[in-house]
């Protein structure tokens, strides 16, 4: 074992073979990639939130739309998401979609055939995540952490309309009622598209979760659920009637 004098009678001890506590660095240093060091990974994230807020900053009215990237345009909710879309833009909101296909790609459409503006929030996955053409070509932002792209959803969010989807779509939801009901955020509307899709969560969410003392009958109030994209504009246009228009945190 070699003992390395250092300064201020300080002594460093060197352990042949030992390896690092980080495992990227373990590795020899023609081969070492500085990007993939953990703290090359926080400057990172600090990029994608300096870059999602700046990208942002400038829309004052938006409605963020979720839904399955798997819906095909035969699809009732595809068809739904293209008309509020459309509706809400010719009102002024901007629609900001996750960027990709399906119902994301049926808002953004909806949004740009408006002439609204149409912005997309891709995140990038080695599956199923292809930005769409009509996502306006200045609105686009890449992200590679998905827990920064969705306090991007949330902080400019005027609205949430939320159609039949899968996994991505209900973590979205929930987390902004989890947000809303512990007082993190101010209420803003948060719409579920198509009844009898979320029927069967509902009733799950009442029967069980609310039986046993889980939420509060007022957890309920957080949220709308309707048919028709006239109910969805009602309940925005009702809500900002009463409510300023501002970030959410």
């Amino acid at each position: 074992m070699a003992k390395i004098p250092q300064s201020k009678g300080a002594t460093k001890v060197i352990v042949p073979g030992a390896r690092s506590v980080y495992p990227e660095r373990n590795q020899h240093p023609l081969t070492y990639d500085f990007r993939q060091d953990f703290s090359w990974r926080i400057f990172r994230i600090m990029a994608e939130f300096i870059e999602g807020f700046q990208f942002l900053a400038d829309l004052k009215r938006e409605v963020t739309f979720f839904g399955s990237a798997r819906a095909s345009l035969d699809d009732d909710a595809y068809r739904n998401a293209t008309e509020l879309s459309g509706r809400l833009a010719r009102r002024g909101f901007a629609i900001i979609t996750g960027g990709s296909t399906g119902i994301m790609q049926a808002a953004n459409k909806g949004a740009e055939r408006a002439g609204g503006k149409s912005v997309g929030l891709n995140i990038l996955l080695p599956f199923e995540q292809e930005p769409n053409k009509y996502i306006d070509y200045d609105k686009l932002l890449n992200f590679k952490y998905f827990f920064v792209r969705k306090v991007m959803f949330v902080r400019y969010a005027q609205g949430f309309i939320v159609l039949p989807g899968g996994l991505g779509t209900l973590d979205e939801l929930t987390e902004a009622l989890t947000l809303i009901q512990t007082g993190k955020i101010a209420r803003f509307p948060i719409v579920l598209m198509d009844r009898a899709y979320w029927a069967g969560l509902l009733e799950w969410w009442k029967k069980t979760m609310l039986a046993e003392g889980n939420i509060s009958e007022s957890d309920f109030e957080f949220f709308h659920v309707v048919d028709t994209a006239d109910e969805a504009v009602a309940i925005i246009n009702k809500f900002y009637k009463k409510y300023l228009l501002k970030p959410n945190f």
